[in-house]
């Protein structure tokens, strides 16, 4: 299943090849400050693929806190946060914001609350590694540092 999405002002927009196809989405309310404050409610897909595209790269900020081993991408146009990645061992790893999904049935989704306030950094990274999307493409190519 292909799914399309991005920020408001479409500066920041993504593909998710998702395979298998999914009988659900799995979607992830995070309860930490920034989420809230942002409506992020993310999921990703261990086994697929994300295609990123950049129109503008000026406009595009990346905000970290807390361990600060996670980039929130927002939209500097619009303020839309539509995805996070992770640098870990020198791979990039991602989740994206359902709430930026252009073409998905909402009943697909399967909303939860989740709190990562008790992990620490070892066990968050190893986390990401295991759950979120491995094979992450910018067009044009961003640095993550």
């Amino acid at each position: 299943m292909l799914i399309r999405g991005g920020c408001h002002c479409g500066n920041l927009t993504f593909t998710l090849d998702w395979a298998p196809e999914p009988t659900i989405i799995p979607a992830r309310a995070c309860t930490c400050t920034f989420c809230l404050k942002h409506g992020g409610v993310w999921t990703s897909c261990r086994t697929g693929s994300l295609r990123v595209e950049v129109r503008n790269p000026e406009r595009v900020s990346r905000y970290a806190f807390g361990t600060e081993t996670a980039d929130f991408h927002v939209c500097a146009a619009c303020g839309v946060v539509p995805l996070v990645t992770s640098r870990i061992d020198g791979r990039v790893y991602a989740v994206v914001n359902v709430n930026a999904f252009e073409n998905v049935d909402s009943a697909l989704l399967q909303r939860t609350a989740a709190s990562f306030d008790a992990e620490d950094e070892a066990t968050r990274l190893s986390r990401r590694q295991r759950n979120w999307i491995a094979d992450v493409h910018f067009t044009p190519e961003l640095q993550h540092d």
